[in-house]
């Protein structure tokens, strides 16, 4: 590894628990070395990506993790960076990547890479870096105290929610600059003790969900998908989508919930448990993808009128495919 190489991680951003516990497993395991985290929506992660030009490729390394590019420049400009000597490596595990990597795209010879939908990126993140430090002797203990805080973002990322205080910890996270989040991430002990910042970033995330929701029920629009005995519910909201979908599954029985953010301007997809469509594949219809049951994607939209237009498109979509 040597402490005179340049690190750098991008992770996806900027409030999600499992991007940024991505970064705060690189930050404990390169402790020592000249490390820096970036953070990065998928919006942007194509120029991200094609910013990043070490003055010595030879002596840095790059990380990506829990998130993938769409343009073949990015794969051209990861293989130069490669070929003049850097340490490339990626660490993902949503169904899209996968996907693409499998048609031939993302199409990178990457010193190393992990790409599993056993776990979230942050837990086979942790689990390489613990695995690689047992195998070179290394003493890592401020990695393996992580263990607590990567066992949450995991289940709360992959939304299984078996563990307590997952969602709780997600939520503060979102609340905060994620810059402060980061920080107090990379501080926290292994009881996930929470300080005043985590405390009072919970209290205002759960102001500004309540305040989400009342928006998003007075937006909701639901369409009928022709065919397959299932709907399409949009809506717009700021923020907080995957909580909304979880609040309205009792409501529905067959659906997809279609969360247009008001901040972001970016679209989170998600489905009742019997739902079967492939929000992925859904998704990468628009240039988006993440899981078979939770994904995004952006669409051009009117300001008016954005609900309708959403499930519309979308119930065309899944109609004229049928089910996936």
């Amino acid at each position: 590894m040597g402490s005179g190489r340049r690190i750098t991680l991008v992770s996806h951003g900027p409030n999600c628990l499992d991007g940024l516990t991505c970064a705060v497993v690189a930050a404990r395991y390169f402790a020592g070395c000249d490390f820096q985290a970036i953070f990065s929506s998928n919006r942007d992660i194509d120029d991200t990506l094609l910013e990043y030009n070490p003055d010595d490729p030879a002596a840095s390394e790059l990380w990506i993790t829990d998130i993938s590019w769409r343009e073949r420049a990015t794969d051209r400009h990861l293989n130069a960076l490669v070929e003049a000597g850097a340490g490339v490596y990626w660490v993902d595990h949503h169904k899209s990547a996968l996907d693409r990597r499998d048609e031939g795209g993302l199409d990178v010879s990457f010193t190393d890479h992990v790409l599993d939908m056993s776990y979230a990126a942050s837990r086979l993140l942790f689990n390489y870096l613990r695995d690689r430090a047992a195998k070179r002797g290394e003493s890592k203990p401020g990695l393996l105290a992580l263990e607590n805080l990567v066992m949450l973002a995991d289940d709360v990322d992959r939304w299984i929610l078996a563990r307590d205080g997952s969602r709780r910890l997600a939520l503060a996270v979102r609340a905060m600059e994620h810059n402060d989040a980061y920080r107090v991430l990379l501080s926290m002990d292994s009881n996930i003790t929470y300080g005043d910042e985590l405390t009072q970033a919970l209290e205002k995330a759960e102001r500004d969900m309540a305040d989400s929701l009342k928006l998003a029920r007075s937006t909701r629009v639901a369409t009928d998908i022709a065919g397959l005995g299932a709907c399409i519910v949009a809506a717009e909201c700021v923020d907080y989508a995957g909580e909304i979908a979880d609040n309205w599954k009792k409501e529905y029985d067959n659906a997809v919930f279609a969360l247009f953010d008001r901040r972001s301007g970016a679209i989170s997809l998600r489905r009742t448990p019997s739902c079967q469509i492939d929000l992925a594949s859904l998704a990468s219809r628009f240039d988006g993808g993440g899981h078979a049951a939770a994904a995004g994607c952006t669409m051009q939209l009117p300001e008016d009128g954005r609900s309708t237009e959403i499930a519309i498109r979308l119930a065309e979509i899944v109609g004229s495919e049928g089910s996936s």
